[in-house]
């Protein structure tokens, strides 16, 4: 039967591109309203993708703004249900001028398919469905139920599919939930993600004179909005990179002895990883490794900071407002609502004088974490070493995916974060791209993951029993 499914995926290659092609020509970037009927055409095409595989009970769940796709195939009959996870929307595409092909006119070279949403999560989504379709063609059905919920919000942080999870818990009732947004540790090093960062973000508006000001008439007697940003924004660390809001670290545990000896065999290379990065040096959080402050540790990032006049040449004004976007990746206790709070008042009982400081909270994500010890996800590393040919590790991420815990929290299920997707890709960048030869094996892993789930459901739960 694996014979089957590589000989089917092998046949229908060129076929599988040339549908992946079709799905990233739909702009469907979800935060511009401008392209909500794009967003919506996506759904659509994605709905019939699943229909043509054998998928029922399509539906297009309305939400205040895009739709969720759920579809389901529920005849194996006494086997567990796997809920499967993804979304179709994708990140807006400026700078427009940094792309070396139309980011929505998919190009293939190098071994590269290049289009934004090719590696997030587009392509990914797509493996999912084709590895159905393989199983279904070639042994008549799937060794598991399945269902499908697929969203059109997770690039503005998800904000209608918790309420969506709650209505329909039993529509969306599984045995686990499988994910694959997320990166591997590189080219043929598979690993499996246990762990996810969560997300919080502020904007910071810094208001003077009512107006712009002539510098040469007011200038040294009154606030300047854009010194007093520089000076706010720079008592959020110190100079060994360690967050000066109090009560920031209250709630972030240590991790594990065993951990830290697993982060440890798979440090980089430091002085490596700067030059690919084109820097001097690395930097980050005094007293902590590389992969430590990229997975386990929170961070305070500034993601824009604005203001005053942008154009050429000089304008001799001092500006009347000054501005800044400020996003935290948490960990494992911190609540997000909580670390929104105290920035905010280390924002305003630092404010410098002169100016009125007006401090938006945005969006949220709690972090998640599940034991890798979990037979479901020593199953994903088993998956990943049949179609690669090499054992994965077991890693965390830095990023977010702040439904995961709500998944985890209102289906009670444990979460498989079983991604193909490498760092190099240029996710929410300019000339995204996909590695096709991660498409290939991905698909394969995701294939054996089918066959051998049951089994593995099977274990976790005498092992539960015991």
């Amino acid at each position: 039967m694996n014979q089957d499914f590589d000989a089917y995926l092998h046949n229908h290659r060129a076929e599988h591109l040339d549908e992946l092609t079709t799905l990233l020509r739909f702009p469907s970037i979800s935060t511009l309203s401008e392209h909500a009927v794009d967003v919506v055409r996506c759904a659509e095409h994605l709905a019939e993708l699943a229909r043509t595989i054998g998928f029922e009970n399509i539906q297009l769940l309305q939400t205040a703004r895009h739709p969720v796709l759920y579809a389901d195939w529920l005849h194996a009959e006494g086997k567990p249900t796997v809920l499967v996870y993804g979304h179709y929307d994708v990140q807006p595409v400026d700078p427009l001028h940094l792309w070396e092909t139309p980011p929505f006119e998919p190009t293939i070279r190098d071994g590269k398919i290049y289009a934004r949403g090719a590696s997030d999560d587009k392509g990914q989504v797509f493996m999912h469905l084709k590895s159905f379709e393989a199983l279904m063609k070639t042994t008549g059905s799937l060794p598991v139920n399945v269902k499908l919920c697929i969203e059109g919000e997770e690039e503005i942080g998800s904000p209608n599919l918790p309420s969506v999870l709650n209505d329909h818990k039993d529509l969306f009732a599984a045995d686990v939930l499988v994910i694959s947004d997320t990166t591997i540790l590189g080219p043929n090093r598979p690993s499996v993600c246990y762990g996810l960062r969560g997300l919080a973000a502020l904007q910071v508006d810094l208001y003077g004179a009512k107006g712009d000001l002539h510098s040469g008439l007011y200038g040294g007697s009154i606030q300047n909005p854009l010194h007093a940003m520089v000076e706010l924004l720079a008592s959020l660390h110190d100079k060994s990179g360690v967050i000066q809001v109090k009560g920031f670290y209250d709630d972030v545990e240590a991790i594990s002895q065993e951990e830290q000896d697993a982060f440890a065999k798979l440090a980089p290379d430091d002085a490596k990883l700067a030059d690919s990065l084109g820097l001097p040096e690395l930097f980050g959080e005094a007293g902590y490794t590389t992969l430590e402050r990229q997975w386990v540790r929170p961070t305070l990032e500034l993601n824009g900071v604005y203001g005053g006049f942008q154009g050429e040449g000089t304008k001799t004004v001092i500006p009347n407002s000054a501005h800044a976007k400020i996003t935290c990746r948490l960990v494992p206790n911190q609540d997000p609502v909580d670390i929104q709070r105290k920035i905010q008042q280390h924002l305003k009982d630092n404010a410098p004088l002169g100016i009125r400081v007006e401090v938006t909270l945005q969006d949220t994500g709690k972090p998640y974490v599940t034991p890798f010890d979990h037979p479901t996800i020593q199953l994903a590393s088993k998956a990943y070493a049949k179609a690669y040919g090499t054992a994965a590790a077991f890693t965390r991420m830095g990023g977010s995916i702040p439904i995961v815990e709500a998944f985890a929290g209102v289906l009670d299920i444990p979460v498989v974060l079983m991604g193909f997707g490498l760092d190099t890709e240029n996710f929410h960048a300019p000339n995204e791209h996909f590695t096709l030869d991660n498409f290939d094996k991905g698909l394969r892993a995701l294939c054996y993951y089918w066959l051998g789930l049951e089994e593995a459901l099977q274990s976790g739960q005498a092992a539960k029993s015991e």
